[in-house]
């Protein structure tokens, strides 16, 4: 498997929708600063049709954002998908299954099979629209340094296609347990070894004490400061209000070290689904806590995921089975935090179902955060695109949906495509039409960093609006 050849060198995007103005026509330069094959969006100017031509605008593209992965698992991608795993498919579901069955998996693990299934998760994302994602590895005394080598080299091979955000992840327990200090010692190890990888990333809920989980936080914190790396937590992955929340001492934590937004390093909070059960008061707390101390804290839902394994047990109550998942437009519009959404797993035993469209998961956040509105859906659309990059601090703000000259050129160019054999095309105009019935991936172009790539499906469609440099 190879990636996307991209050849042509975008110049402008001609006569195309933009969200702000769908019933208007743009077109959209493409500058290179001196010495860097990277584009930027230059300017965005009316387009002006030749005269006597009619342009049906319903038939159109509409251009936004690329979109992001925040939390992906590449080396548990499409466990379920490979022969040599068919032994371990799921065969009740829940979390403590998963967890051994992954784990099982795990001591199968080569380097070429991660980087097989790897590259699949890769150009499926990438056809999807993605430019970005921050992808997790794990590191312990079963895998040692083997989905690391494979990300290492994924992310060397499809750099030119996708920026490959490598976390190294300690899934398994490093302060607790037999094998505890030998995760720990690899993952050292990995952090010392690997310059590639931009992110530490650990789960305190596996330990088996609060104590040991409270460890688990002190370590990751002080050796992503003292490393300058960014820090990602799965976090308080239960509904059980009687738990201690670790949020408030991973926040204690950050306040104590000095870790502000100058640090230049971001800090990701995913899951956390015991937070659904906090008070109003609980959640404006935190609030002000994070924006008090400036403290760069992002958080990141992850509703496949938590709406599969986050629920009350079947025995207890088997008709009434609580789920639990952030509420993501609530904490940014009624407190003012970072959020966003993120696939988080595909294939496997903790998340068998959902596809790895980005577009999938604004849907389905349609009607989990019942975010019916036009607005909803350009800020579901932001979830998975400019917010998410910004979240995982691979841009410096959170820009909207709309395109703004100085942009890095990673666009996503939605074609009208008749996909029913029936000669008949339903418009998509707008961002909350895109969000509520995405199209097929087959109908997307995507320009990267000024590079285009062309839905083999689409053919010579639509090739006039791009004037390109052969």
């Amino acid at each position: 498997m190879a990636p996307p050849t991209l050849n042509k060198k975008v110049e402008c995007i001609q006569g195309v929708r933009l969200s702000n103005s769908p019933s208007a026509l743009s077109d959209i330069q493409v500058h290179y600063p001196l010495n860097s094959p990277h584009g930027v969006i230059g300017s965005i100017t009316p387009h002006h049709c030749p005269t006597g031509v009619a342009v049906e605008s319903d038939a159109l593209p509409l251009a936004l954002p690329a979109l992001t992965h925040p939390h992906i698992h590449l080396d548990k991608a499409f466990v379920n998908s490979a022969q040599q795993y068919a032994h371990l498919l799921p065969q009740q579901g829940g979390f403590q299954e998963a967890l051994s069955k992954t784990a099982e998996a795990k001591q199968q693990f080569t380097r070429a099979d991660v980087i097989q299934r790897g590259e699949w998760l890769l150009a499926e994302s990438v056809a999807a629209g993605v430019t970005a994602m921050r992808a997790f590895v794990e590191v312990d005394h079963t895998v040692r340094h083997v989905c690391l080598e494979a990300a290492v080299r994924l992310q060397d091979h499809w750099k030119d296609a996708c920026e490959v955000q490598i976390v190294c992840f300690a899934q398994d327990p490093i302060y607790s347990t037999d094998h505890g200090p030998q995760n720990r010692s690899w993952m050292e190890q990995a952090l010392k070894q690997y310059p590639q990888v931009g992110v530490i990333g650990s789960t305190p809920y596996v330990e088996a004490t609060i104590a040991a989980a409270k460890q688990n936080i002190d370590w990751a914190v002080g050796s992503a400061l003292e490393m300058g790396k960014h820090l990602d937590f799965h976090l308080d992955y239960n509904l059980e209000s009687g738990k201690e929340a670790l949020v408030w001492y991973v926040l204690d934590t950050l306040r104590e070290r000095g870790w502000t937004s100058a640090t230049g390093k971001r800090v990701m909070l995913g899951h956390c689904t015991r937070l659904t059960l906090f008070t109003d008061e609980e959640w404006s707390r935190m609030a002000q806590m994070i924006h008090k101390h400036d403290l760069p804290v992002s958080f990141v839902g992850l509703p496949t995921s938590d709406l599969y394994m986050a629920a009350s047990s079947p025995e207890k109550c088997p008709h009434n089975r609580s789920r639990g998942t952030l509420q993501v437009p609530e904490m940014i519009r009624k407190h003012g935090l970072d959020a966003v959404i993120g696939v988080n797993n595909v294939g496997n035993a903790f998340t068998p179902w959902g596809s790895l469209d980005p577009l999938a998961l604004a849907c389905l956040g349609v009607g989990i955060y019942q975010a019916g509105t036009q607005d909803d859906a350009r800020l579901l659309y932001e979830c998975v695109s400019t917010r998410a990059r910004a979240a995982i601090g691979l841009a410096s703000s959170r820009q909207g949906v709309e395109l703004q000259e100085r942009m890095q050129a990673d666009l996503l160019v939605f074609h009208q495509l008749d996909l029913t054999g029936c000669g008949t095309i339903r418009p998509r105009r707008t961002v909350a039409e895109i969000v509520w019935d995405p199209p097929a991936p087959v109908s997307r172009d995507l320009v990267i960093r000024g590079h285009l790539k062309r839905s083999e499906l689409l053919g010579e469609r639509g090739a006039s609006l791009y004037a390109c440099e052969e």
